[in-house]
């Protein structure tokens, strides 16, 4: 249901800070619980099923933000829809306890803020029946995996979280975690360590294996979610990785809705809308979903019921979302730092920039992709808005963070398709160029943005080079990252180009000598 935002809001005080409700020193604010469920305000949708009676019978490893807003909030609408109370959710949080502390505490309920026009929707979510955290769960995950009311995995836990080299698309043997899992394959630590482990109990007890299905951002996610783990699996014992191979289903899957982690504003929306109950867990979101799933054979909750689609391939989604979405997110978020912004809504109302990233999607990424002009055309319009959406703080870091895993699959496949059909590159040029930037860029005072990457300290050594044609150079031979460029002297000469611009010129004079005369006369 939707609730206005300026009276969900907590009031400001004086100095326009938020400002808490007016409770007396003796009164104990009531906190999110399955028993206050029926105290809410009508305003905001709750489940129809009562949570303590759920069934747990997916285990999702990620339990972020995003998994919150997204696989957990669509279980909860099927789990409605179907009357079917066989799919609570064990959630497990890979690291950091946080989350799951305020999970707990709130008997794994949580709100959901869905901003749209100056509005929230709000909803309160009861899927998760249990939240985990793995480093200090006495039960362990594999074990989990291994009970037989499990019947799905789903993860989330990024593109680096798989220890897939983005090169070869395979398991990386000399990732830290890798690694450990390799010489202690009985206290993994690793995602692909603990699906393996998991796998290796359900084998032995001769059940049926769950399906399992990646929900991250990686271009044949199930593919090579499957690969790395029959990696694993073969350096320990071949008979298990051929019964995995023959025995489980990884459906490749393609998800989009942009997510922000809780943020004190939240938790003030969230406070108000719940008629004072207090909720230390809430997400925001847009409201936006998609959630494409390749078919596989097995009991499932009625996702579609919820809006989800079951389709044979996945393929022409997966690269729609990877070259549009999430590459123009990587080319507002780079270039939009430089430029002084600190989210995508800031940079995106930034004409120049705004331009540039519609150039990019029409002219260079849409080309490459299987859709008509008209739907390519419609589904830029939308992007466009959706990134507008100044309500959803989606800061640079957590936007740009591993953009060596990223540029292959969303930025790098595409320009190559480019230059082998003879059409120029500038937005992709510009954009690996401002990355590059970003390695030296964030060792200033008050930088915008903190380079997060798998990479961070052969690439920042790569970043000191001086003159940019050689520090071009240094970042694009590198096979790990992009693999192998056609015509490579002629985009290192223009990646340095576009950072020895970037070094003595502002942003947005950068970005219009590459915007064509249409989309300059736009932003007039």
């Amino acid at each position: 249901m939707r609730v206005p935002l300026h009276t969900a809001l907590a009031k400001k005080n004086e100095s326009g800070a938020d400002a808490m409700p007016d409770i007396s020193e003796n009164r104990i604010v009531p906190r999110l619980s399955a028993d206050l469920l029926t105290r809410l305000p009508d305003t905001v949708a709750r489940p129809t099923f009562a949570p303590r009676s759920l069934t747990t019978g997916i285990l999702h490893l990620g339990c972020g933000a995003f998994h919150r807003a997204h696989q957990a909030l669509l279980t909860q609408h099927a789990m409605n829809a179907a009357a079917d109370p066989r799919w609570g959710i064990a959630a497990v949080a890979m690291t950091r306890p946080t989350v799951v502390d305020a999970l707990r505490a709130q008997d794994n309920l949580y709100t959901t803020l869905l901003h749209d026009d100056g509005d929230a929707r709000v909803e309160v979510v009861g899927s998760i029946t249990e939240t985990v955290h793995a480093p200090t769960d006495r039960i362990g995950v594999p074990a989990r995996m291994a009970d037989p009311n499990i019947k799905i995995v789903t993860l989330t836990v990024t593109a680096s979280g798989y220890c897939i080299s983005p090169v070869t698309g395979r398991l990386d043997a000399a990732c830290d975690a890798v690694h450990h899992d390799i010489r202690c394959p009985a206290t993994p630590v690793s995602p692909i360590g603990m699906l393996v482990r998991g796998l290796e109990a359900v084998r032995k007890r001769g059940g049926t294996p769950p399906v399992v299905i990646s929900c991250d951002n990686l271009c044949e996610n199930g593919r090579k979610l499957r690969g790395a783990v029959i990696d694993l699996a073969s350096l320990r014992d071949d008979g298990l990785a051929d019964w995995i191979a023959r025995n489980v289903q990884f459906p490749n899957s393609v998800v989009d809705r942009i997510v922000q982690p809780g943020s004190p504003a939240d938790l003030a929306v969230a406070r108000n809308c719940l008629g004072g109950i207090e909720d230390h867990a809430p997400v925001s979101a847009e409201p936006f979903m998609t959630w494409t799933i390749e078919n596989f054979d097995g009991e499932r909750p009625r996702w579609e019921d919820a809006g989800a689609h079951f389709v044979d391939d996945v393929t022409d989604y997966e690269l729609a979302k990877l070259r549009l979405l999430n590459a123009s997110h990587m080319l507002l978020a780079y270039l939009g730092a430089l430029a002084g912004y600190s989210t995508i809504a800031e940079a995106t109302a930034d004409p120049a920039l705004a331009a540039l990233a519609r150039q990019f999607m029409l002219r260079e990424q849409g080309p490459t992709l299987a859709l008509p002009p008209a739907e390519l055309r419609r589904t830029v319009d939308g992007l466009i808005r959706r990134f507008r959406n100044p309500a959803i703080c989606h800061d640079m870091t957590r936007v740009g963070r591993n953009g060596s895993d990223k540029m292959v699959p969303r930025v790098v496949a595409a320009m190559c398709e480019n230059i082998a059909a003879g059409r120029p590159t500038p937005g992709a040029t510009l954009l690996i160029a401002a990355w590059i930037r970003w390695f030296t860029e964030t060792q200033r005072p008050n930088a915008i943005m903190e380079v997060i990457d798998p990479r961070l300290e052969s690439l920042t050594k790569s970043a000191s080079q001086p003159d940019p044609y050689r520090r071009a150079r240094e970042f694009l031979w590198r096979a790990d990252i992009f693999g192998t460029l056609p015509d490579p002297d002629r985009v290192q000469r223009q990646v340095g180009d576009a950072l020895a611009e970037l070094a003595g010129d502002r942003v947005d004079t950068v970005v219009r000598r590459r915007l064509l005369p249409e989309f300059e006369r736009g932003i007039e």
